[in-house]
């Protein structure tokens, strides 16, 4: 069977209600003798809704893990600073003359005005920045009798030029990012350019001071320099060293040398510029992106919107409650801030994967089994064979999981795009995406989306759409006929997310609802639905 195109919603007329609210809205005050103590047996079923506790053993692993890893990174340090630390009492002050007089030279020719001591030791092999407190230059003293004034010029020029851009902090921030993300290898890629990168800066920078001709002798002092050291070992104090293939790329850069000219460092100036305001006007489009996993931005000035006091019916739990009435396209709410806030729907979702399994031939409206593969569950309800009705009254997850299963990822994926539903994430699994996992959507949205999918205007066949409505059917009296869906979130043996969400038909009115509590226990399915209906029989919509 084609599926229909989706129809074109109506745009509503803007209208905004800012008055005050009129009773029975203004203060509810205490539950009323109206509400119902027993409403029936579909409440208990509802409470089934899940019933796997979502199990924190991972999280707690990788934790371990982490927290093992950073000490183990954290006695790699402190290993090397030790070390350091050695060869600073070893080290004495630079004693020769020749030396000294050429280190003060280098001082004034970088305009460094601060006097830092150079010291000489016997235990390294590469000249080393370290101290970025009371930064000291160490040089192995084999430097001293081995290269020439020219080379221990060079050599002299490159380390104070890690002391002129701060280098020592910068590790310092560099080496604490790699123990906190030890983990990750794309972390220590970046750290690594990030050193290369910036011994070949500091390359350029001699170069830029250095005349033409002394391009080709700078880079003879690398390779001579590379030929009788091997690679320091000191992770936290930048020096001149490095491995091969750093040597190599800094000869090649050097061979390339050419000094900016004003057309240059005008043009890298201007790419520098354009991608920071590029990197500035794409921030508030980020952020947006980035909150939409948690909050839903509903644009409610263009509702008519009726705030009203029911903190009494949420003793004890962190909720809301949303009520829109489609004849008179008024909204009613309790607790704004938790109504568009974004939580795992768990066993509501049903309501729309049976849709999908619906469009999609996995079951329908006149032939909706599903054989149980006798897998036994503890719940003795869900150890047989189920329809839709049966499926959604007794919440049965695994004839759900078996329409995701057939759907499959792409499929599932592509109908949460059409529909709109919440943050459309299913990376927690086909398993469980929607049970406290990575789907999460609000107690508005799942009133938009009722809305819609009762005045069929997301595009499904309204035959399928008049089977999930049937099978949400709940109960009926004077007043008008209720249809919902409880769910109930399970973490670490406690009920901490509470759903009930719905319709009622009232004559010729329409009313949509959804309830959403949260705690630390016994938010559950069923409570929300006690407390939907305390809400639903004091306004008149809805009782018994």
């Amino acid at each position: 069977m084609k599926r229909k195109k989706r129809s074109t919603v109506r745009k509503k007329r803007i209208r905004i209600l800012c008055v005050p609210i009129a009773e029975p809205f203004r203060n509810l005050g205490q539950p009323t003798g109206t509400t119902p103590i027993n409403p029936g047996n579909w409440m208990n079923d509802f409470t089934l809704s899940i019933y796997q506790e979502a199990s924190l053993t991972p999280g707690y692993l990788l934790l371990g893990a982490w927290i093992l890893g950073i000490f183990v990174m954290m006695i790699w340090f402190l290993k090397t600073w030790l070390r350091m630390n050695d060869l600073k009492k070893s080290a004495l002050p630079l004693q020769n003359a020749k030396a000294l007089e050429l280190y003060n030279g280098c001082l004034t020719e970088l305009n460094i005005t601060r006097k830092i001591p150079v010291c000489t030791t016997a235990y390294l092999k590469s000249p080393v920045l370290a101290g970025w407190i009371r930064p000291c230059i160490y040089l192995p003293i084999h430097l001293i009798s081995d290269f020439s004034k020219r080379d221990l010029r060079y050599m002299l020029l490159h380390e104070l030029q890690h002391y002129k851009h701060k280098d020592a902090f910068a590790g310092f921030l560099m080496n604490l990012a790699g123990i906190v993300y030890w983990f990750h290898p794309l972390v220590w890629y970046a750290l690594k350019e990030m050193r290369n990168d910036r011994e070949l800066a500091y390359d350029a920078s001699v170069l830029g001071i250095l005349p033409e001709k002394d391009y080709g002798m700078y880079g003879h002092t690398l390779l001579n320099f590379a030929e009788k050291i091997s690679l320091f070992s000191f992770p936290f104090a930048p020096g001149l060293g490095g491995s091969g293939k750093q040597m190599q790329r800094r000869i090649r850069n050097i061979a390339s040398y050419q000094k900016p000219t004003l057309r240059r460092t005008i043009k890298s100036t201007a790419a520098f510029l354009i991608t920071a305001l590029l990197l500035w006007g794409l921030a508030p489009l980020l952020s947006t992106y980035a909150a939409k996993e948690e909050r839903f931005h509903w644009n409610s000035s263009t509702e008519k919107i009726s705030y009203m006091n029911a903190s009494s019916y949420f003793d004890g739990y962190k909720g809301c409650f949303v009520l829109y009435d489609l004849d008179q396209d008024v909204w009613r709410l309790y607790n704004k801030e938790y109504a568009t806030l974004r939580t795992a729907p768990n066993s509501t979702y049903k309501i729309y994967d049976a849709l999908f399994g619906l469009e999609e031939h996995i079951i329908a409206p006149e032939d909706s089994l599903l054989t149980w593969n006798k897998t036994p569950y503890p719940i003795k309800a869900w150890n047989q064979n189920q329809t839709l009705a049966s499926a959604l009254q007794l919440s049965v997850n695994w004839y759900f999981q078996e329409i995701d299963r057939q759907l499959g990822e792409d499929t599932l994926s592509r109908y949460l795009r059409e529909i709109g539903y919440g943050n459309e994430n299913i990376q927690g699994g086909l398993s469980s995406y929607w049970m406290e996992s990575s789907l999460s959507i609000s107690p508005v949205e799942q009133v938009e989306l009722l809305s819609k999918l009762y005045q069929n205007k997301l595009g499904f066949a309204p035959e399928h759409t008049k089977a999930v409505k049937d099978a949400l059917r709940l109960s009926s009296s004077d007043t008008g006929t209720l249809y919902g869906k409880t769910g109930t979130g399970r973490m670490n043996g406690q009920n901490v997310n509470g759903w009930f969400v719905g319709f009622v038909e009232s004559g010729s009115s329409v009313f949509f609802f959804a309830t959403n509590i949260q705690g630390d226990t016994d938010a559950s399915g069923s409570n929300a639905a006690e407390i939907t209906m305390s809400l639903l029989s004091h306004m008149g919509v809805w009782t018994p």
